[in-house]
């Protein structure tokens, strides 16, 4: 700080000094203080110029207070040019990367959804053009209405979509909060994986469908044989008569699995809940033979919007499977129920429970938790599988919580958008057919 102070106290002293010499102290000392101000003031505008980018830094004071000032000045003004220049080299690198990016990314507003930014990739795949799509709607919205809607909710599912510049290539579009006002939209070229997938899916559909035939002429002859004319068949044939059956019922779920898997949408008629849950528990009384307990129970009191034979074979798989994985005199109960924000059925049994790093997967198809229980149950490994894929078609999800040793609950989630008010005589409990049974069509 003396630094600072130091040269204008000399110049006052020795202009003292002088004036008592000459016999004019104070106006000695008054025409010192002034030059220093004019001194000051002259400095003060060469800082004022270095700020607003007229002088350099080498024109800045070198002494007095101002010349401090500038020292420490012209070294942040370095520290700052030196962190602009690297975040700028940063930036261009990221630019360079994302241009470079095999995907579409584009850069959203939040507000409007005016696109801001795009990489090379956006061009070929979205179709978007410079200058002309800057600062404008994304264009897919014309060849797609549904992207509109789908933008304005982040966070949700990805977005499967064709490309609008070439629609036999399949997009799958995800949108990332980028910042607090902008979004980055990230589409991915999913053609080759739908291709494969698709020919996966033709492939289990065709051999499932050449099997059937010779499968049903394998268990028309077994079932033709009896151990009296084949004494030496005696201890096998019942066996080859179960496997028989086993095959044919892998064979008949790898077709509905397939069936589903082409579904497009599905009739949205009427679900009479009420009939459907009664026909639920006399299968699961029918299937436990008294073993079990079983508890129906409808807090709902309405119907829902969808396809009644989809919807009764997922509900149908979860109670068989509570029924063949609860031990004898467990208890089993079917809840039709509101939870959250929409409405679900739940099966609940007292079973053997599920560790956790199964659930994940059981909907897998074959996949099993036990192979030799379920074997020896008579499952097949792809109910769930079908379950899943009935409640996609109906915007529903599974969801399953489990404790091993206290047992299982299987729940369909249904949003409230499927909700129906339940029309009088659709609470009677009457059953929807004689036999109950009402399968997948063909």
């Amino acid at each position: 700080m003396w630094r600072i102070w130091l040269p204008g106290a000399i110049v006052c002293t020795l202009a003292f000094l002088v004036g008592l010499m000459i016999g004019y102290p104070l106006a000695a000392l008054a025409v010192a203080l002034a030059g220093i101000v004019i001194w000051q003031a002259s400095q003060a505008r060469r800082l004022e110029r270095f700020l607003h980018g007229e002088l350099s830094p080498g024109a800045l004071p070198q002494q007095g207070t101002f010349g401090e000032l500038a020292r420490h000045l012209a070294a942040h003004t370095r520290q700052q040019q030196q962190r602009a220049m690297r975040s700028h080299l940063a930036l261009l690198g990221f630019r360079r990367s994302a241009m470079a990016f095999p995907d579409p990314l584009v850069l959203l507003d939040n507000a409007d959804h005016h696109v801001r930014w795009f990489n090379r990739a956006a061009g070929t795949l979205l179709g978007l053009q410079r200058p002309g799509d800057t600062l404008q709607p994304l264009r897919v919205w014309q060849h797609h209405p549904e992207i509109q809607p789908w933008l304005a909710k982040t966070g949700q599912e990805p977005l499967e979509l064709p490309s609008p510049v070439n629609p036999e290539r399949r997009l799958l579009l995800r949108l990332i909060p980028f910042s607090s006002q902008q979004n980055l939209l990230v589409a991915e070229d999913i053609t080759r994986l739908t291709r494969l997938e698709q020919v996966r899916r033709d492939f289990v559909a065709n051999v499932s469908h050449e099997l059937r035939t010779p499968l049903t002429v394998i268990h028309g002859y077994l079932e033709l044989l009896s151990e009296d004319d084949c004494p030496a068949l005696e201890p096998i044939l019942p066996e080859m008569r179960s496997q028989s059956q086993r095959m044919t019922r892998i064979v008949e779920d790898l077709l509905t699995i397939s069936r589903l898997e082409a579904q497009q949408g599905l009739p949205e008629e009427r679900v009479a809940l009420a009939p459907m849950l009664l026909t639920l528990e006399r299968e699961a009384q029918a299937l436990s033979r008294g073993q079990h307990q079983i508890h129906c129970e409808d807090r709902l009191g309405m119907d829902l919007r969808g396809s009644a034979a989809y919807l009764h074979s997922a509900f149908s798989n979860l109670v068989s499977n509570a029924v063949r994985y609860t031990p004898s005199g467990g208890h089993i109960s079917i809840r039709l129920e509101h939870h959250g924000d929409g409405v679900r059925l739940a099966v609940t049994d007292t079973g053997h429970g599920i560790p956790d790093a199964h659930i994940p997967r059981l909907a897998e198809r074959f996949y099993r938790v036990s192979t030799s229980r379920s074997r020896e149950l008579g499952g097949t490994g792809l109910g769930l599988s079908i379950v899943k894929h009935v409640l996609h078609l109906h915007q529903a999800r599974l969801t399953i919580e489990s404790a091993v040793g206290r047992g299982s609950t299987f729940a369909c989630q249904f949003g409230e958008n499927r909700l129906l008010p339940r029309l009088p005589g659709n609470d009677d409990g009457q059953a929807p057919d004689d036999d109950g049974h009402s399968p997948i069509p063909d």
